[in-house]
C-alpha cells in the first residue's frame, strides 16, 4: 500500500512540476505570449516587401513597382457610427459594406484583412484624414506590378491575391489571406526569389484605433527583406520586333543564341498588354481575357502541338546516315509512288533531298531505318526498329521537356510502342502503318520551343545548353542551365546543313534569302485539318559562329515558304545587323500579303 502511496504522490509532484515549467515558459521567457495578451492595445502591421525587379540582357527596366495603398479592417476595434458617411467616402454602397465586413469577419475578429484594395492617391489623401473618426481601419502601403513595354505578357506572367484554395494546400505555410504571388510565366517560375520577405510593426493604439507609439521601442519590428532582381535573356528590342511582325496573326516565335541557351525572344500571338492583369484591373480584365477564342493566355511557344513538318527531315538526315543506312552522297531514285510528294520524281542523295524536300526520299530511308531485316516478322522488325529510330529522336530534345525555366512546357509526342499496340493491336502494325512519321507528319507533334532548340542543335553541330529566359538573379547565374551532347558525327551536320543553306538559297525558304545574312533552314507546311495550312520555319543564322536559331510558326497561313521564313528572316537580320535592309519583305509580312499569295517583288539588295 505504501508502494502504491509513492507512486501517486510522486505523480501529482510531476504533474505540478510540469504546469510550473509551462507557465513560466509562457509568463516569464516567452515573449509572444505576452504580445498575444496584449492585442486589444497592440497592433501588427504587415510591412510588404518590395518585389524584385525585372530587368532586359540589355539591363533596360522592365518589371518595376508602383506604389498603392489598402484598407485594412481589425473587425473587433472596428466603429462605424455612421454607415452611410463612411460609405460616401470610399465610394462603396451599404451591401458592399456589409458584405466587406463579413468577409473580414469570417477571416479573423482580431486580426486586420483588407476592406477596400488598392486605392486611388486622392482617396489614400481624404481617407488618411479622416481616418481618426473610424477606430479599427488602418492604410497599409503595397505595391503592384507596372511595366516598361506592352508586350512580352506570357514570358512575364502575372501576380494576383492568394486563393482561398491555395492557402488551404500551401504546405510552406507562408501566404496569408490578402497576400500577392505570381500567376504564370516568370513570376511564378520565380516567385520564391522575387516575392522578398514580409516584415511587422508592433503600434499601441488607444480605444479609438489612433496609433499612440511603437510597441516596447520597437524590440518585435522587423524589416521586410525585398525581393531579388532577375535579369533576363530576352533582347527587348528583338522581342518587340517579333511581336510587331506577329500582330493581327496566330502563332509563335522562339529565338534561342546556340552557344548559351539564352531565349532572345519568346512570343506568343496574340498576347495582350500585361498592364490589364496588374492591380485591381485583375479581376475585370482576366474574365475577358480567358473568354477570347484567341486565346491570348495561352503561352504557345511552350503549349501548343503542331506536326513539324518538313523540318523534321533535318534529323531523320543525320539519324540515318548515323545508323549507316543511307550514305551522304547516295542516290536513291523516288517515283513519287509511296507517299504525297511536291518533289518530283528522280534520284535524290541527302543534301539535294533536304534541300528540295523530297518526301518519298525519306520514306524510303526512314523503311530502311525501322525495317532492318533482323527478325523474320515484318511486324517484330519494325518494333524493334522503332524503338531504337524513337530513342534517337528524343536525343534532339523531342517527346520530352527541355527543363525551360517557365511553367507549363509541354512534352509534344512522340509515339510509343504502346501507344501503337493500342491503336492497332500488339504486333499487328509495322512500317506502312507508321511511315508518314518519316516526314513529320502522323502522330509526332511538337513546340515551337524544340523546334528552336532543334535549330541551336543544327547551329552547334551536335549540342544545346537548356533553353532559358533568365540569366541572373541579382548577381547569381542560372544554376538550372545544362550541356546535352548528341552522339552523332558533326560531318552529318555539315550535310545536312549545307542542304539547309540550299533550302534559304534556291529552295521552297528563297523568299527569306539575303547574301550577307547565310541563313540556313528548313520550311514546313504543316498540315491542319481544320482549315488552311500552318507555315512554319526552323533555321539559324549565320551558317558558321552561328548567333540566333529560330522557329516561326504562323497558324492558316499556308506554305512555309512565305510567311514563317519571311517572318524569322527578317528577326535574324535584326538580331544580327541591328537593323532591316528589306522594307518589302516587312510590309509582306506586317499587312499579310502572303494571304494572297503575293509574289515577290524583284529587288536589288545591298
Amino acid at each position: 500500500m505504501s508502494s502504491r502511496v509513492f507512486v501517486i504522490q510522486a505523480f501529482i509532484v510531476l504533474v505540478v512540476l510540469t504546469f510550473s515549467i509551462r507557465l513560466f515558459s509562457i509568463q516569464i521567457l516567452d515573449e509572444n505570449y505576452k504580445i498575444a495578451a496584449e492585442n486589444n492595445v497592440v497592433q501588427k502591421i504587415i510591412q510588404y516587401p518590395y518585389r524584385g525587379l525585372v530587368y532586359d540582357s540589355r539591363d533596360s527596366l522592365v518589371v518595376y513597382n508602383s506604389p498603392v495603398f489598402d484598407l485594412m479592417v481589425v473587425p473587433k476595434e472596428a466603429s462605424v457610427k455612421d454607415t452611410l458617411e463612411f460609405c460616401n467616402l470610399l465610394g462603396i454602397e451599404r451591401e458592399e459594406f456589409e458584405s466587406k465586413m463579413k468577409k473580414a469577419r469570417k477571416y479573423s475578429s482580431i486580426l486586420a484583412s483588407q476592406f477596400v484594395e488598392q486605392i486611388s492617391d486622392d482617396l489614400f489623401a481624404t481617407v488618411q484624414d479622416k481616418l481618426v473618426n473610424y477606430p479599427g481601419f488602418y492604410v497599409l502601403p503595397r505595391t503592384i506590378r507596372s511595366y516598361e513595354t506592352d508586350g512580352l505578357a506570357n514570358v512575364l506572367g502575372y501576380v494576383g491575391e492568394v486563393s482561398g484554395n491555395f492557402l488551404q494546400k500551401d504546405t510552406s505555410r507562408y501566404y496569408r489571406s490578402g497576400d500577392y504571388i505570381g500567376i504564370g510565366g516568370l513570376e511564378k517560375a520565380y516567385e520564391e526569389v522575387l516575392r522578398g520577405k514580409r516584415g511587422a510593426t508592433y503600434k499601441v493604439v488607444d480605444v479609438q484605433g489612433v496609433i499612440k507609439d511603437d510597441f516596447r521601442q520597437g524590440r518585435f519590428d522587423t524589416l521586410p527583406d525585398p525581393g531579388l532582381n532577375v535579369k533576363l535573356t530576352i533582347n527587348l528590342e528583338i522581342q518587340q520586333y517579333a511581336e510587331k511582325l506577329m500582330q493581327g496573326k496566330v502563332g509563335s516565335v522562339v529565338a534561342i543564341e546556340p552557344s548559351t541557351g539564352n531565349i532572345l525572344a519568346l512570343v506568343s500571338a496574340p498576347s495582350y498588354d500585361p498592364a490589364l492583369l496588374s492591380g485591381k484591373s485583375l479581376g475585370s480584365n482576366f474574365p475577358v481575357l480567358i473568354q477570347d477564342e484567341n486565346k491570348p493566355l495561352f503561352n504557345r511557344p511552350l503549349q501548343a502541338r503542331y506536326p513539324p513538318g518538313s523540318m523534321f527531315k533535318t534529323l531523320q538526315g543525320i539519324i540515318a546516315m548515323h545508323m549507316g543506312v543511307v550514305g551522304k552522297t547516295e542516290e536513291i531514285t523516288t517515283d513519287g509512288s509511296n507517299i504525297g510528294d511536291l518533289a518530283p520524281p528522280g534520284k535524290y542523295y541527302m543534301e539535294k533531298a533536304i534541300q528540295f524536300s523530297s518526301n518519298n526520299y525519306f520514306y524510303l530511308v526512314m523503311r530502311r531505318m525501322v525495317q532492318q531485316g533482323i527478325e523474320e516478322s515484318a511486324f517484330l522488325d519494325t518494333r524493334i526498329g522503332y524503338e531504337q529510330w524513337r530513342e534517337f529522336v528524343k536525343m534532339f530534345g523531342l517527346g520530352r521537356k527541355l527543363g525551360v525555366d517557365l511553367p507549363n512546357e509541354i512534352l509534344g509526342n512522340v509515339p510509343s510502342i504502346n501507344y501503337y499496340d493500342r491503336l492497332y493491336g500488339a504486333n499487328r502494325w509495322k512500317y506502312s502503318n507508321i511511315g508518314s512519321l518519316s516526314i513529320g507528319q502522323g502522330e509526332l507533334l511538337v513546340s515551337p520551343l524544340q523546334m528552336a532548340n532543334l535549330g541551336a542543335i543544327l547551329a552547334n553541330r551536335g549540342y544545346f545548353i537548356t533553353p532559358h529566359v533568365v540569366d541572373r538573379v541579382n548577381d547569381w547565374p542560372n544554376p538550372e542551365i545544362q550541356k546535352e551532347i548528341l552522339p552523332f558525327d558533326k560531318v552529318h551536320y555539315e550535310t545536312v546543313i549545307d542542304g539547309m543553306e540550299k533550302v534559304v538559297r534556291d529552295g521552297s525558304g528563297r523568299r527569306g534569302y539575303l547574301d550577307s545574312l547565310f541563313l540556313c533552314g528548313k520550311t514546313s507546311t504543316v498540315q491542319n485539318p481544320h482549315g488552311e495550312d500552318h507555315s512554319g520555319f526552323m533555321g539559324f543564322a549565320p551558317k558558321n559562329d552561328s548567333k540566333i536559331a529560330i522557329a516561326a510558326y504562323v497558324e492558316n497561313a499556308g506554305q512555309g515558304g512565305r510567311a514563317a521564313v519571311s517572318v524569322a528572316s527578317l528577326i535574324a537580320e535584326k538580331y544580327i545587323f541591328g537593323e532591316t535592309k528589306r522594307p518589302w519583305l516587312e510590309n509582306y509580312v506586317i499587312q499579310e500579303l502572303y494571304l494572297n499569295h503575293a509574289p515577290r517583288p524583284v529587288i536589288a539588295e545591298n
